[in-house]
């Protein structure tokens, strides 16, 4: 997404504007993982908001483009959320710890990310591909660094990125969305950690 915020009409929003579009979007979070795509409605979604209907074409066009951002908004929160917590971590593998214990408490804050995600599987494909490399981008670059440094195996930065988010999203739905935690039990997290360093060749061990 861009870092200017427009309307419909391509001007770019006051921040009172842009505080409505922001509730606009939670409201959208709520209904559509609520009712699902098929029966949320514009009408449920301005009175989710607060808003009349004719302040929500201000901002989108209709129901799939509000959809669309609103996938991509998640996208951007988690991954921020994600990168902040790595950044703490000075090996590969205390990075790795600390993005997905960022990703597992995103997720029970926010528990409707995997059903709207699930839904963009068959409401917006293209924008659900969009999603995952977006995810992906900064991650095959953390780590090919960490590769080039001799911290971790040498091989397909992308593949492993992409079967280390497979390992995150199935026991974060396991372990936090099914079971209503915001944390994952200490004996399954000290699992995952030596999961992790073994999939992605920690030469610095388990934090």
């Amino acid at each position: 997404m861009s870092d200017t915020i427009t309307g419909v009409d391509g001007r770019k929003l006051s921040t009172r504007g842009e505080r409505t579009r922001e509730r606009l979007l939670a409201a959208a979070e709520s209904v559509f993982a609520e009712l699902g795509y098929h029966d949320a409605s514009i009408v449920k979604l301005t009175e989710a908001a607060g808003v009349g209907q004719g302040t929500f074409y201000l901002y989108f066009k209709g129901k799939k483009e509000i959809f669309d951002e609103l996938v991509l908004d998640l996208n951007q929160r988690v991954r921020h959320a994600m990168t902040e917590a790595a950044e703490q971590g000075s090996t590969r593998v205390e990075k790795e710890q600390l993005g997905f214990a960022a990703f597992f408490h995103f997720t029970a804050e926010h528990p409707a990310l995997y059903r709207i995600i699930r839904q963009a599987e068959f409401v917006s494909p293209e924008v659900l591909q969009l999603h995952y490399e977006r995810l992906t981008n900064g991650y095959v670059a953390g780590l090919r660094q960490a590769m080039d440094a001799g911290e971790i195996e040498a091989g397909d930065p992308e593949i492993l990125a992409w079967a280390l988010m497979g390992i995150g999203e199935l026991i974060g739905m396991r372990w936090i969305l099914w079971a209503g935690r915001d944390a994952l039990p200490d004996d399954v997290s000290a699992e995952l950690a030596a999961v992790i360093a073994r999939t992605i060749g920690s030469r610095n061990g388990a934090a």
